[in-house]
């Protein structure tokens, strides 16, 4: 194994595990379009799956069939039938959908139990669960359009699926469902998806689908002018949904938007939207800070907060690799321990990305602005902003006039946000008493 790639896991491995910590013993309900089946993408997805069930996390999983069911119908000589993106499901889609579940179905249950070697299946012992575990209605008539066998969720049996992923098995769901009489409908995966993972209270959706996510501007192609929306509230994802036109095919920026808000509104706390082209997508959006598609949130899941003993830990990791290439002077534990009622950290999924403090020295109605860091991984984010926003805010609610810093290599970032570079000897005399001639930091002063 070359030391270039011990040099490279061994920090990613461990910048992941605050994730693989958080998300044990929560519930994700995936959803996988039928297209990432049909480009031949199913095995990867159910080794990740897989992968993200061995580090404690409760998977749902609901498969989509769209294109299975078109090949089913146009084989036997049918024309599949759509109106305002739901399929008419006549007696002959109804037949091709369940040939097609059917086939789908023995498909994913065999490839969850591949445990070949030198494979991410090997020594994997994964139970798949399915069941009626959908209670559905018919969608009726819409505009003079009768859909058939075509239904909508009714009830979800929350307390089976529940008792099933207590077995610490995978739950894996057609998007069909039954009703009081008996008779079978066609839901479409999206709906089935978000309807469960309101029932259950999720803690995340995932929808595996055709689009890399939401974009600032729908209508323009990608570039770096208009790069994919990483994370976005669910007002900001309400605008987006409400400007877009009417979403009828899975490409449409409102197709899969529509039931990450649909399952905010609902108590799920986070949806997302990522793409099967890319592979491990599904890895690259649970374990990696920025993810690779759309989240959508309820409200941000930043938090910006004054800092306890229990930050501690993730203080000094944070600020270890500043203190050690001199960006940072070095405190000792027992240093932020004592002074830990100072501090103001950026969090994010329980995760610490920047911190601050603020020592007051309040003879001269200032104060210090010290220790303060943003992790690499959030850097231009706007994380240092926030803190210097909230250090601020506290000088100013201790009565401060002023905060300062010393700096020896960031002295732009904080002339361009209002600090004006002052004389050593402008320091308050017990600032000044324990100030380093040798380092020869510079002072620079915000007046508030």
């Amino acid at each position: 194994m070359s030391a270039v790639f011990n040099f490279t896991f061994v920090p990613w491995f461990r910048s992941v595990a605050p994730y693989i910590h958080k998300f044990r013993h929560q519930t994700f309900v995936v959803g996988i379009c039928g297209e990432a089946i049909a480009a031949g993408k199913l095995e990867n997805l159910v080794q990740d799956l897989a992968l993200v069930h061995s580090m404690g996390v409760k998977i749902v999983l609901v498969h989509g069939f769209r294109p299975q069911v078109n090949e089913q119908l146009l084989a036997k000589g049918h024309q599949p039938q759509y109106y305002k993106g739901n399929r008419i499901t006549d007696p002959a889609a109804l037949d091709a959908a369940q040939e097609a579940a059917g086939q789908l179905r023995f498909e994913i249950e065999a490839c969850f139990s591949q445990g070949l070697p030198n494979t991410p299946m090997a020594g994997s012992k994964i139970r798949v669960i399915s069941g009626n575990f959908i209670t559905a209605r018919p969608m009726g008539i819409l505009d003079g359009v009768d859909f058939q066998h075509t239904g909508k969720v009714r009830k979800v049996d929350a307390d089976g699926i529940r008792h099933a992923l207590e077995m610490d098995s995978v739950v894996l769901l057609s998007p069909f469902g039954s009703s009081p009489t008996g008779e079978a409908f066609n839901l479409s995966m999206e709906e089935v998806a978000s309807s469960i993972a309101i029932s259950l209270k999720a803690d995340k959706l995932i929808y595996v689908g055709e689009v890399p996510g939401i974009r600032k501007n729908s209508e323009a192609p990608a570039s770096e002018d208009n790069p994919i929306i990483t994370e976005m509230n669910l007002a900001d994802a309400k605008t987006i949904f409400k400007n877009a036109p009417e979403a009828e095919e899975p490409t449409d920026t409102g197709f899969y938007l529509k039931y990450c808000i649909k399952a905010c509104e609902g108590g799920v706390e986070r949806s997302h939207i990522i793409p099967f082209a890319v592979d491990g997508s599904l890895l690259l959006e649970i374990y990696v800070h920025d993810g690779i598609g759309t989240m959508v949130v309820d409200e941000r899941l930043e938090e910006v907060r004054q800092a306890t003993a229990d930050d501690v830990g993730g203080i000094l990791q944070l600020i270890e690799p500043f203190e050690n290439d001199g960006t940072l002077v070095k405190r000792s534990r027992t240093e932020i321990e004592r002074d830990i009622n100072n501090y103001t950290i950026v969090e994010h999924d329980g995760v610490i990305f920047g911190c601050a403090a603020l020592y007051p020295y309040l003879e001269k109605s200032t104060g210090e602005m010290a220790a303060v860091t943003v992790s690499p991984h959030s850097q231009g984010q706007g994380d240092g902003e926030k803190l210097l926003k909230r250090i601020e805010q506290r000088a100013r609610a201790m009565g401060m006039t002023s905060i300062f810093v010393l700096t020896t290599r960031t002295m732009h970032w904080f002339i361009k946000r209002g600090f004006e570079v002052v004389d050593p000897e402008w320091l308050p005399q017990a600032r000044k008493d324990k100030y380093n001639w040798s380092r020869k930091s510079k002072v620079l002063v915000k007046h508030l």
